[in-house]
């Protein structure tokens, strides 16, 4: 098992459960040195006092805090210790709450809480089956790391799983951050739908750290005097280029098929175009008979009455 990284006790009520605090997770990062780049010598930190000018051990290392410009107050860890609160070393269950209620923004850290000692078996036994018989999370309290923290409990392939959240008011609000308001088209959104649904799977188990694999590529072929791996085209698009959201949306659901060993004949769907204006027709205007001027009837009877008297 891991080294614990804290031992105290839940508190169910009058029930108390001794438990050890172990990670759930590990690091796998490739970690660097801080090296002088002219010899490859490392670089080290150095704790220095800045009154004197003297290197500082651990040991000779406290905690302090600045009241006032110039006068700092030492608290000791034996006087953290012994603060009058009540979760000092316990994990204080306070209430219990719906797991879908819970935003997962607020969740950081996670830990296994293991059963320390025979004693701890039966009550530990008894959480982990009332949590698992119900849709509920416990929200507890606990002091860690020189504050009091908020917790969620939940139960993980028999185990009982420490989850530390942040308090309300640590979390930012995220209004100022929503886009202005555009329309999505009913077809936008069915497409999208249908590329989730094209790439939905059940288990995470397959995916890999491919950015930790490309470095250690790197520091191998390094140290082997090898030349270093080709970049890999990204395939980004340029910054500012207009997308066609609907053929991204059927590129991306073809592609998605393909990855799965589809066909992806039937990935193409139909076209999202814009409705088709109807131009309303001007009716043509009737072309007016010419009217005869009132003057043009007049010229017309001279003439005719001229003729009479000739004849």
């Amino acid at each position: 098992m891991p080294r614990p990284l804290w031992a105290g006790a839940i508190s169910f009520g009058l029930v108390t459960i001794p438990v050890k605090i172990v990670s759930a997770t590990e690091d796998h990062d490739v970690h660097f040195h801080r090296v002088h780049l002219a010899d490859m010598g490392r670089v080290r930190t150095r704790k220095v006092c800045e009154l004197d000018g003297e290197v500082v051990s651990q040991d000779e290392i406290g905690k302090g805090y600045e009241i006032a410009k110039d006068e700092t107050v030492p608290v000791t860890d034996e006087e953290l210790d012994q603060m009058p609160l009540p979760t000092a070393k316990a994990i204080e269950i306070a209430a219990f709450v719906d797991a879908g209620t819970i935003d997962p923004v607020r969740i950081s850290d996670s830990y296994y809480l293991a059963a320390d000692g025979q004693v701890a078996a039966k009550p530990y036994t008894l959480l982990r089956r009332a949590l698992e018989r119900s849709s509920k999370v416990a929200v507890a309290k606990f002091a860690w790391h020189g504050r009091e923290r908020l917790g969620l409990l939940r139960i993980r392939e028999g185990a009982i799983v420490l989850h530390t959240m942040k308090w309300p008011d640590e979390v930012r609000d995220p209004q100022e951050l929503a886009p202005r308001e555009v329309e999505v088209g009913e077809e936008e959104i069915e497409q999208a739908l249908q590329l989730a649904e094209r790439m939905t799977i059940e288990d995470l188990s397959g995916f890999h750290d491919e950015y930790r694999e490309a470095l250690e590529n790197i520091i191998a072929a390094k140290s082997e005097g090898k030349p270093l791996p080709a970049p890999a085209d990204d395939g980004k698009q340029e910054k500012g280029e207009v997308v066609d959201l609907m053929a991204a949306l059927n590129a991306s659901v073809k592609q998605a098929q393909e990855s799965r060993g589809e066909d992806g004949e039937d990935a193409t769907v139909h076209e999202m175009r814009p409705p088709k204006k109807t131009t309303r027709k001007t009716p043509a205007k009737r072309t007016a008979a010419p009217k005869k001027s009132t003057a043009s009837k007049k010229t017309a009877k001279k003439a005719a009455a001229k003729k009479r008297s000739a004849s």
